[in-house]
């Protein structure tokens, strides 16, 4: 079944800490049902450092719910993701205005 999020898109979170925040996907786990999205859900990693890394705390991204997020659209707002045919390709379109994304 094809993914109404991909990587690359540009996510706004609908629940959580990170409620209104937007970024871009940068991973998906389908498998898992999340997606690590860049900004949002950030963990602390305390790492000691070493000859090659400088040591400290360090920000990562950690995988959120595909469930707690949406699709933003030209608008600027949140939307619900569909499909439909255009000719013989199968395209993802925006519910709010209708365009192909």
């Amino acid at each position: 079944m094809a993914a109404k999020l991909r990587k690359g898109d540009k996510v706004v979170v609908l629940t959580g800490k990170d409620k209104g925040k937007q970024g871009e996907i940068t991973a998906v786990m389908p498998k898992d049902n999340k997606a690590v999205v860049e900004g949002v859900n950030m963990a602390i990693r305390h790492t000691r450092q070493s000859q090659t890394t400088q040591g400290g705390r360090i920000a990562k991204a950690m995988p959120i719910d595909l469930s707690n997020l949406a699709l933003v659209d030209a608008n600027g707002k949140a939307t619900r993701v569909g499909f439909r045919m255009e000719g013989e390709a199968k395209v993802r379109f925006a519910k709010t205005t209708g365009e192909a994304i």
